[in-house]
């Protein structure tokens, strides 16, 4: 049970739920982007150009973990000074991206369907 006062500000509880809402488009993004291969770095300077706030803390583990699932495929590319790991997205990740997109369009109109806030 929390004590009095630990308990998050409005713009650090503002800042939590937001976190927790791109979390997933995180996962999305990634796999829609790498239908191209890519690797990290270029991949994470994407993700932020498009309005992704991630970091390469974040963003290796969760390349890793989607690799291991099966969601992206891996190779090294070792034609330059320094070896580069490019990654694509798999069959199964992109039947993975494609539900996931279905399912984000469907919560995005629902969301729209709920009243206003005045």
């Amino acid at each position: 049970m929390p004590e009095p006062g630990d308990e998050p500000d409005g713009r650090e509880a503002t800042a939590i739920h937001l976190q927790e809402l791109r979390r997933g488009t995180v996962v999305l993004a990634c796999l829609r982007l790498l239908a191209q291969p890519g690797y990290g770095y270029g991949l994470l300077e994407d993700l932020q150009a498009r309005g992704f706030d991630t970091d390469a803390n974040t963003l290796y583990p969760l390349l890793r973990r989607l690799e291991k699932q099966g969601h992206l495929l891996s190779e090294w590319n070792t034609d330059e000074a320094r070896p580069r790991k490019f990654y694509r997205t798999s069959a199964e990740g992109h039947r993975l991206a494609e539900a996931l997109t279905d399912d984000f369009r469907a919560i995005a109109a629902a969301i729209s369907d709920l009243p206003q806030e005045n």
